[in-house]
């Protein structure tokens, strides 16, 4: 990662996980990605932007693999997705083969934009629904 993706990292996670995360999990219609922590085991929740496509959930990390709640996937791929409301349990997989600018224009267009612009490392993520 260069010097400048470094900083941008640093600077957009800080901001993310102090001031958007604690007041976007509060939010209602807000979707969640909950994980579970590598090292604490506890569950760990994340706002991310995505779509339901049948009974798979799909969403795009910013970071990829340096994204908190990716290695928490790649520890335990078990996770819930809470959409409009209502949680769902699944089996999380990152998807380094997929063209992760093409599937964010298949998602909703304002979540898709906020990543385009401050992402430095894309990483589709398909969630397979077991209800």
């Amino acid at each position: 990662m260069s010097r400048y993706h470094e900083i941008k990292h640093r600077v957009v996670t800080t901001f993310q996980r102090h001031i958007v995360n604690p007041l976007s999990t509060r939010m209602p219609g807000q979707i969640l990605l909950e994980t579970t922590g590598r090292t604490s085991k506890l569950p760990r929740r994340t706002p991310v932007g995505g779509s339901l496509v049948g009974s798979e959930f799909w969403l795009v990390s910013e970071y990829g693999d340096t994204s908190h709640y990716v290695r928490n996937i790649l520890a335990d791929p078990k996770v819930r997705v809470r959409v409009k409301g209502t949680w769902h349990s699944g089996t999380a997989h990152p998807m380094p083969q997929d063209d992760a600018r093409a599937r964010l224009k298949t998602l909703p267009a304002g979540n898709s934009a906020m990543v385009r612009l401050m992402g430095t490392n894309l990483l589709t993520v398909r969630v397979d629904l077991a209800d």
